[in-house]
Parts: C-alpha cells; structure tokens; sequence
C-alpha cells in the first residue's frame, strides 16, 4: 500500500489554507488488524509512505502533526490531503521498467503476475470474511435456540405452576 499525503496550513490573513512551512513535520503510524505496529516513521510536510501487511482485515493509519511544538501554529488549522493506493495500482511500472530494464512484454507480463496475486489475496481476504461471518451465524443461531428452549421451559414451568395454584384455590373454596 502506497500514501501520499500533503498538508497545508490555514492563514488568517489571507484567510485560506497555504502550502505548509517546511519545519512542519507529520509522523504516520500504521497498525494491522491485531493492533502491532507495520509503520512508525517521521516525515517532513509532504511525503510518501509505503508499507505492506500479511494480515487481511482493516487498518489504522494515524497521521500526527508536530505542529504543537511550534507556538506559531497554537489555535491554527492544518488541513491534510491524503491520497491511498493499494495493490497493483500502488505501483509504478514505468519507474520499475527504467530500474530492471524490462522490455515491454517483460513488463507486462510482471503486470499480469501483480494483478493475479492481488485477485488470489482478495480471494483469501474474502473466504476470511465469509469464515468469519459463518461463526458469528453459527454463534448467533447457537444462542438463539438456547433463549427459546429456555423460554419453553420457563412458560412450561409457570403453567404447571398456574395449575397446581388454581387447583388448591378451588380446593380451599370447595368448588372441586
């Protein structure tokens, strides 16, 4: 996964957001579903940050200013563009065909590889999910049954109940 991000800074005197100071700095921390830690690093107010993770699911990309250490900005507005790209359009194959020296068709077959590993993680990632929610149905309907056998028992009981009391009121009045 492939972020870029640019953050601009609110000024009031001109009363819109500017390209921020160079001494602004934005630290990026990512967290993978289990909550460990992918990416922890510094960055100046532009940047490019990378990362890849073994572990489907969602995660946490936390982008932190240091502008508190700048009295300047104490009460100011930060406005942060961020831009994700993830799997195969994450990256850039003519930087990569310039680096290996690919011919076209060597570059376009490492394409084809890319996108056919991306379908088969998507693949993973989605019989995951369907595991996931096949438990949860699973669980949930496992609960389901036990509140109902419980309900039954419990009506059954207070019917049983009923009957034995109306048998002795109409016992001790002598109706029966």
């Amino acid at each position: 996964m492939t972020g870029n991000y640019r953050t601009q800074l609110y000024g009031k005197q001109r009363e819109d957001y500017m390209p921020a100071t160079p001494g602004l700095g934005m630290f990026v921390e990512v967290k993978d579903p289990d909550d460990k830690i992918v990416l922890s690093r510094q960055y100046g107010s532009e940047g490019r940050f990378t990362f890849t993770s073994h572990t489907p699911g969602e995660h946490q990309i936390c982008l932190h200013s240091n502008s508190t250490k700048f009295s300047l900005f104490a009460g100011g507005m930060l406005r942060v563009h961020l831009d994700l790209q993830v799997g195969e359009h994450a990256n850039d194959y003519a930087e990569i065909a310039a680096k290996d020296k690919l011919s076209e068709l060597q570059l376009r077959v490492r394409q084809l590889i890319e996108q056919v590993e991306q379908i088969q993680k998507e693949q993973n990632y989605q019989r995951w999910r369907e595991e996931r929610f096949r438990q949860t149905s699973e669980s949930t309907n496992q609960r389901v049954l036990w509140w109902s056998i419980v309900q039954t028992l419990i009506l059954v009981a207070i019917g049983i109940w009923q009957m034995r009391h109306l048998k002795s009121f109409f016992e001790a009045k002598k109706l029966v």
